[in-house]
């Protein structure tokens, strides 16, 4: 589905959406200066301003705000140009909206007059209530999806923009105010009133842009979520410094990624960027928005095929004869896995013997991460490879989509069907930001559920393209999911899709709190995956402060880490972090079909404690 096909509101409400940078700044790039009008350029350069949409569009931003900021009498007026409300606003829709085509939403810009209205005369101040209207009818009449009124400082001339729109469109109305270091606007309101009067207005959707840069916007925007309304982060690229006579915005692009999974995390909806900001911030935000929503996602898979439409011959395997691990899965047995990673290194054959014990006390299959927390160490194939060949146990093989692009996650897919590899764990990746090498790129072509519905397509013998492939593979998919997720109502909505994308059976990030657990385990019901609970036993008290605090999807309740802090370390610790992982086990006794055991430090000693009586 393109994403203009989707209602805008719903969109709104429901999607994570990407927004785009700074008009100003580029335009300042691309040599127009500051002698000459920015709105205006929608009308004498047109051709600067979609190549500007252009790169913004293919940087991945979803919603383009036209180049109409200033496009009302008080501002146009200082140009001389007062007259061409209406026809800067038409053209800069129209400039829009030729870029956007389905695939992205055209925003109107409305900004601020530069009147202080409570030390304007009334005259003034239906002035200001005229232009508005003009130009969100121009705005309406271009095509615009809907009206983005942003960097008001003064809220009761945001609240006249709001009426115009309304009074003259059915368009949504975006409203965002720029706030002072002290997180208040002109008057002194804070972040939540600013938001509960915008919303009792009639606005669809609030939020915060310029500004001081996202750290600012980061607690705003987080504050306005009391509002219940979606949530839109627009901030600066940081604070601007003169550097050889030109004002330099020093926030990172990858800076503005990691401000993008925090805000998206906490509840906010749009993110993108306001001055400063620029096509590989926006990309940046992109990649973030991919590997946290599968509608993000910039490249997209063929749906699978249903039932009958497959090519001839090539109708996929049932789960129980894709391999020993699905034919358990598939006749209901208990099943357990154990998670095993070389460290960075060379040398691979004390983790052979760990295996080989595991293997011995009966664990049915080992899983290998594909580079975990995004740490740079042994290919997890070749890994894998050396486990099936030595020792003839299966492996499943985890396959993230951060550090390959389509084109080499298809290879790598591929590769591991030639080596016989049968099992994998498909998932979309911590990103390199909180690993080794955080100048590393991120990829993200696509995310998990565009990955499951890749592999789905070639066990029905499609290739990415949708063609028919000369043959099929037979994997058994698994994926994963966060049962403490903070927005658990769109963790599980994503695990639907990941169902209907393919997945055979999920594997859950690790639980500590009973209560998650039975929580998660009665949602699962509705969705019929079933469930591998994950269980890492905790090694001591400092592990424990590490896992909650510095971990991403992890989270430790406060009297499990005071068991811990009172175990001490050593032995007693060790033997209280296996404790504390079998009563997880046993408080999901009955519900799930197999433990997914993640052994601290590779101590895989302390796996086999954890399913003593199990297997």
């Amino acid at each position: 589905m393109k994403l203009r096909e989707i209602p805008i509101r719903d969109a709104l409400r429901e999607r994570l959406l990407v927004w785009d940078g700074a008009m100003g700044t580029m335009l300042y790039e691309r040599g127009v200066f500051i002698n000459q009008n920015y709105d205006e350029v929608c009308v004498s350069r047109p051709e600067i301003v979609r190549r500007i949409h252009e790169d913004y569009l293919t940087a991945g931003a979803q919603v383009l705000e036209t180049n109409t900021f200033g496009s009302n009498v008080f501002q146009l007026a200082r140009w001389g140009h007062e007259s061409k409300v209406r026809e800067i606003n038409l053209a800069g829709v129209r400039i829009a909206r030729e870029v956007a085509g389905d695939v992205a939403f055209v925003a109107g810009s409305i900004g601020p007059t530069g009147i202080v209205p409570s030390m304007s005369p009334a005259e003034d101040l239906d002035r200001v209530r005229a232009t508005f209207r003009e130009q969100a009818s121009a705005l309406a009449e271009g095509g615009a999806d809907l009206v983005v009124l942003e960097t008001f400082r003064h809220i009761d001339e945001i609240r006249m923009g709001i009426e115009a729109v309304r009074t003259t469109s059915d368009l949504p109305v975006v409203a965002l105010m720029t706030f002072d270091t002290n997180a208040t606007v002109a008057d002194g309101s804070t972040p939540e009133d600013v938001a509960t009067k915008l919303a009792s207005w009639g606005a669809d959707a609030v939020g915060v842009n310029c500004s001081d840069g996202p750290q600012l916007a980061d607690e705003v925007a987080q504050r306005m979520l009391c509002a219940g309304l979606p949530v839109c982060a627009l901030p600066n690229a940081g604070l601007p410094r003169r550097i050889d006579g030109r004002l330099i915005y020093m926030a990172s692009p990858e800076y503005f990624g990691t401000f993008a999974r925090r805000v998206w995390k906490a509840g906010v909806r749009h993110v993108g960027g306001c001055c400063g900001s620029m096509p590989e911030h926006i990309r940046k935000v992109a990649a973030a928005a991919r590997m946290l929503d599968h509608a993000a996602t910039a490249v997209s898979m063929p749906e699978a095929p249903p039932a009958g439409h497959v090519p001839a011959g090539c109708a996929p395997l049932p789960l129980a004869q894709k391999s020993t691990l699905g034919r358990k899965i598939a006749e209901g047995k208990f099943v357990v896995s154990v998670e095993v990673n070389p460290d960075a290194g060379f040398g691979l054959e004390k983790y052979v013997a760990g295996v080989k014990m595991l293997q011995d006390a009966g664990i049915d299959v080992i899983n290998t991460a594909d580079g975990p927390r995004a740490t740079a160490r042994v290919s997890n194939l070749a890994w894998a490879l050396r486990v099936q060949q030595e020792l003839g146990m299966e492996v499943l093989l985890h396959v993230c989509c951060r550090d390959r692009n389509l084109i080499g996650l298809t290879s790598h897919v591929l590769g591991a069907w030639q080596l016989g590899i049968k099992n994998l764990v498909i998932i979309t990746g911590d990103p390199p930001r909180v690993g080794d090498f955080p100048e590393a790129t991120a990829v993200y072509d696509i995310d998990s559920i565009g990955l499951l519905r890749l592999v789905s397509n070639m066990n029905c013998g499609i290739d990415p393209g949708g063609k028919a492939m000369p043959g099929q593979t037979a994997f058994v998919c698994a994926t994963g999911v966060e049962p403490g997720a903070r927005d658990f109502e769109r963790e599980m909505k994503r695990l639907r899709l990941k169902k209907e994308a393919g997945a055979d059976f999920v594997m859950t990030q690790p639980v500590y709190d009973p209560a998650l657990i039975d929580r998660f385990l009665g949602a699962v019901e509705g969705v019929g995956l079933p469930v591998l609970l994950g269980l890492l036993p905790l090694a001591s008290y400092r592990n424990a402060e590490f896992l909650h605090n510095e971990v991403p999807g992890m989270q430790i309740p406060e009297e499990i880490r005071e068991r811990m802090r009172k175990a001490g370390s050593g032995a007693p610790a060790r033997a209280e972090g296996v404790a504390i992982a079998r009563e997880a086990l046993a408080a999901a006794k009955g519900r799930i079909q197999g433990a997914y055991v993640m052994p601290p430090f590779n101590r895989f000693e302390a796996a086999l404690e954890v399913l003593e009586g199990l297997i």
